[in-house]
């Protein structure tokens, strides 16, 4: 594929701000569009705020704040761009009227990639009247400091599309994973659903309390989870006979606990007892103080493993 210089952010909310500032520090310009009122202000507030953290982890050449523009109409934020990065709210109607307007100004060559959280491709691309080109890529958030980007495509997606967005997203740094077929929450989403479960299971039945929880994963197998995947994890508990011994040994053992897992209802009394945890839990942080201390120990993890890869 040609390299990109030039990407379109189509909606400027929390994700399409993070996805911007990410761009903006591998050297490339942007051109947002929200249809909010005045969301450039909040774009360029967001991103400034966030770009010391951008340049700790390092910029890449070029890399400018003066590279951000922000436009009114949507056919002249897209004059030029070479990929769109679509981030409009969580609804497929929507999203499909959005991607049938962009036909109007965008060569049929240029992908469109959804950030679409849960929603399959093929319930937002059939308006449009190139569909071959829309395609999934779905970050974890937030996108200018996790390396995830889920890439796939719906009924009409055609192969050169998603081969362009998987090398793109790899051009810029990101750590772009192919799915295979498309499933409600994609993958990542739906493997921290299925932890989530179990967590308000836990709540829901009294077993532990939120804060304990939390704890239980971050001092635990999410120490290892940030540099290791439950697969490998599980050869390495394995022993010298890894995970064909791990599965043989132990895995009658986690068939139990599979059987054992809960299936909670998220009742006013469930979603009373997690709100009151979390509020113990932050012990009056806002949630701006949150957020920072999330992004600064993110960099800090982020360099280490970055450090691990050399």
């Amino acid at each position: 594929m040609a390299t990109v210089s030039t990407v379109g952010i189509l909606g400027a909310g929390t994700i399409g701000s993070s996805w911007a500032l990410y761009f903006l520090s591998r050297g490339l310009k942007v051109q947002c569009w929200d249809p909010l009122d005045e969301y450039a202000e909040s774009v360029a507030a967001s991103v400034a705020r966030s770009w010391p953290l951008m340049q700790e982890l390092g910029l890449s050449e070029g890399a400018s704040l003066d590279n951000l523009r922000c436009f009114d109409r949507i056919g002249d934020a897209l004059s030029g761009v070479e990929f769109v990065q679509e981030s409009a709210p969580e609804d497929a109607g929507l999203k499909a009227s959005l991607m049938a307007e962009l036909d109007r100004d965008l060569g049929p060559e240029v992908v469109i990639s959804s950030s679409s959280t849960a929603l399959p491709v093929s319930e937002f691309q059939h308006k449009s009247k190139n569909p071959g080109r829309i395609v999934l890529g779905h970050p974890f958030n937030p996108p200018h400091l996790m390396p995830v980007v889920e890439v796939g495509g719906g009924k009409q997606t055609e192969t050169w599309a998603i081969d362009q967005a998987m090398a793109f997203y790899e051009a810029v740094g990101k750590t772009p994973i192919r799915l295979r077929a498309e499933i409600p929450g994609h993958l990542v989403n739906r493997l921290q659903a299925a932890l989530y479960r179990e967590a308000v299971y836990l709540v829901a039945e009294g077993y532990a309390t939120v804060e304990d929880i939390d704890k239980a994963i971050t001092g635990g197998p999410g120490l290892r989870w940030a540099f290791m995947g439950p697969h490998m994890t599980f050869h390495l508990g394995g022993g010298e006979g890894g995970i064909a011994r791990y599965l043989e040994i132990l895995g009658p053992s986690q068939e139990r606990r599979w059987e054992a897992l809960g299936d909670p209802k998220l009742t006013d009394d469930v979603k009373q007892k997690i709100i009151d945890g979390i509020d113990a839990e932050a012990r009056g942080r806002s949630m701006g103080q949150l957020t920072e201390e999330r992004d600064a120990t993110l960099l800090k993890l982020l360099k280490v493993l970055n450090k691990s890869d050399k």
